[in-house]
């Protein structure tokens, strides 16, 4: 027994994993700290779980009672590192820490530990600043927008008669700043996000023409039916109708990186039964995106980092300035393209318009790794 116990005379161990799933099994089926209990344990489980792993992978610690200060501010300078790096917004890396810091507390409340590393001063002093609130100049303005929409809508008009790759290029791009723009859908939850592997971008199947709305996972961890207004829907329709995907599984936005889309085939085809014969040969005949096609093996949808790269090159070609901060749009006008949650009191800032054309470009959210391809695409690209 370590130090760390608060009790004595118990020769007893505490893993960090047990203690989390005893946490949220306690917070899923609701108890007094509050009503909503159960949508919080959804939201903190990949948070928690994530955490965990990281603990073990960066610390080599896996005992709740080893657990110290330093480990905590080694955390808060990760999220930190990657807030700074893009990969997650300063608002979303305050949520991890908080999420860890309520678990740790709880602890500490069943007398599982002593006090609750994550909470002094020294520790939350390496959290990354906050960014600051709608109204500041970091915000898109309308005429920004309508910049960006203009210049897309018109690079996919003049497209018309281009070969099929460019032409589908060009409608792909006018579909992503549309469907940004004009519906209340994060990045996070219409592109993939490699380290949440429920994040795996939006599909065909998630989209509803007839009744106007995507479904995509949400910032409350469930599936939610988000309206996807008619100036978008008209310009995905269209990006739809040229992408021909072969099933609806197939991603709204896939990824061009060929090692990628290589793996996914070879592990897939595998799957099927093919022998590593067969997969080499057909390898050596087709490309990857030949055989994702003619197996309909839907690649993998890009990344929320490939996505903000290929908004900043748009927003460069257009002669954009958006004050350097090309890779987080956000609302042109406060509370434009939020949602409320059931964790959420609704508020004007947080309600969906009910006026969906009203709607700007929505906030891209929980950044991950960088796809290398759509990062540095060349405008053919698909």
């Amino acid at each position: 027994m370590t130090d760390h116990h608060p009790t004595d005379n118990v020769d007893i161990d505490v893993r960090v994993g047990d203690a989390v799933d005893a946490y949220l099994q306690r917070k899923s089926v609701g108890n007094p700290d509050g009503p909503g209990a159960g949508t919080y344990a959804a939201n903190a489980e990949s948070i928690l779980r994530r955490w965990v792993e990281w603990l073990e992978r960066e610390h080599q610690t896996g005992s709740l009672f080893d657990l110290q200060e330093p480990h905590m501010r080694a955390y808060a300078e990760e999220l930190a590192r990657r807030t700074d790096s893009g990969e997650y917004t300063a608002s979303t890396a305050g949520t991890y820490f908080a999420v860890v810091r309520a678990f740790l507390s709880w602890c500490v409340r069943g007398g599982i530990l002593e006090s609750n590393p994550a909470t002094s001063s020294d520790v939350e002093s390496a959290l990354p600043t906050p960014e600051p609130k709608s109204g500041s100049d970091n915000f898109w303005t309308p005429a920004q927008r309508e910049r960006l929409e203009s210049y897309v809508r018109d690079r996919a008009d003049a497209a018309e008669d281009a070969s099929r790759d460019e032409r589908l290029a060009r409608l792909r791009e006018h579909a992503m700043v549309v469907v940004l723009a004009h519906s209340g859908v994060r990045g996070s939850e219409l592109f993939r996000v490699p380290e949440d592997d429920r994040r795996t971008g939006a599909t065909w199947e998630d989209v509803d023409f007839y009744s106007g709305t995507i479904r995509v996972l949400g910032k409350s961890q469930r599936l939610e039916d988000v309206p996807l207004p008619a100036a978008a829907r008209k310009p995905l329709r269209r990006y739809r109708v040229v992408q021909d995907p072969p099933t609806n599984e197939w991603p709204l936005f896939p990824t061009r990186h060929a090692p990628s889309v290589a793996k996914r085939v070879r592990t897939v085809l595998g799957e099927r039964g093919f022998s590593e014969d067969e997969i080499e040969a057909l390898s050596n005949a087709h490309t990857a995106a030949e055989l994702s096609r003619r197996y309909a093996i839907a690649p993998p949808a890009i990344t929320t980092e490939g996505a903000r790269s290929i908004l900043k090159r748009l927003c460069d070609a257009a002669e954009i300035d958006v004050g350097g901060d090309y890779l987080t749009p956000r609302g042109a006008r406060p509370g434009l393209g939020e949602r409320t949650y059931p964790t959420e009191q609704a508020t004007a800032e947080t309600a969906l318009r009910e006026q969906p054309l009203e709607q700007s470009i929505a906030v891209i959210e929980d950044l991950s790794s960088l796809d290398a391809s759509d990062a540095n695409s060349s405008d053919t690209d698909t």
